[in-house]
């Protein structure tokens, strides 16, 4: 049986339907997503060390993602709540969200009682809804898409300084876009990494990941910019993730 596209239509029915059940259940206590168990003992994992090669870092962070099954994902829908914080402030604003990432394409939908927007990337050009802000780097300079490719012409892995107990290494592409990351070595996952781009920094921290047809998927996570004016932060909690789906070309069209 054919896989239904994921359409834009689909993707808003997505969002109403998860809203009617938040709603729903608002009385009820929240599920926290079980976490997987440690992979570090899994086969073929590599053991961290203090002497770990920057290479053998990312090759272990590969592994822990899901290895081959990582590699052939081919599409992310996450689904969920927000908390938006705007630069310096600790006063959040509660929403509702979803996130498409298909190959090189993303698209970001975010919808407050006083604050919605949308931010995509189409595989060439960027749509930035919010004002005042940078676009999202393309999802092929950045981020764990940059970590499939550690081992390709052109890339380089080179070592950078340890974040507390998390060891830590960074990828360049050939057109020097760096990518930081930093691993917890008991289970070699990515927990933090981040981007340098015109003047602003762009971090993502996951807290709590769950294991979804073989791919470690963030189920809680952070986004961090950092602006002239201050940091703005987005704390994300996944209610719904879908795996290689095959998605619609319009979600990705930009607004007229």
């Amino acid at each position: 049986m054919r896989k239904k596209t994921l359409s834009l239509m689909s993707l808003l029915s997505l969002l109403l339907l998860l809203s009617v059940a938040a709603y729903a259940q608002s009385g009820a206590p929240a599920k926290t997503p079980t976490e997987t168990a440690t992979r570090a003992s899994a086969p073929g994992l590599i053991t961290i060390t203090a002497t770990t090669t920057p290479e053998d870092l990312a090759r272990a962070a590969v592994a822990a993602q899901g290895g081959d099954k990582f590699k052939k994902l081919t599409s992310l829908v996450l689904i969920g709540t927000v908390e938006l914080y705007a630069p310096n402030s600790t006063q959040s604003l509660s929403g509702k969200f979803a996130i498409v990432t298909a190959g090189d394409r993303i698209r970001i939908d975010v919808t407050a009682p006083l604050l919605s927007f949308q931010q995509i990337f189409d595989g060439q050009n960027s749509y930035n809804s919010l004002p005042n802000t940078p676009p999202l780097p393309p999802p092929s300079t950045f981020g764990l898409p940059v970590l499939l490719k550690f081992d390709q012409p052109g890339y380089k892995v080179s070592a950078i300084p340890d974040l507390k107990k998390r060891r830590g290494f960074k990828i360049t592409d050939p057109d020097g876009n760096a990518t930081d990351f930093y691993l917890d070595p008991a289970t070699a996952r990515v927990v933090n990494f981040l981007t340098q781009r015109s003047g602003y920094t762009f971090a993502v921290e996951n807290t709590k990941m769950k294991e979804v047809e073989g791919v470690l998927v963030p189920y809680s996570f952070s986004w961090r910019l950092e602006m002239k004016q201050g940091a703005a932060f987005a704390e994300y909690t996944v209610k719904d993730a879908k795996l290689n789906q095959p998605i619609g070309d319009d979600v990705f069209a930009f607004p007229n």
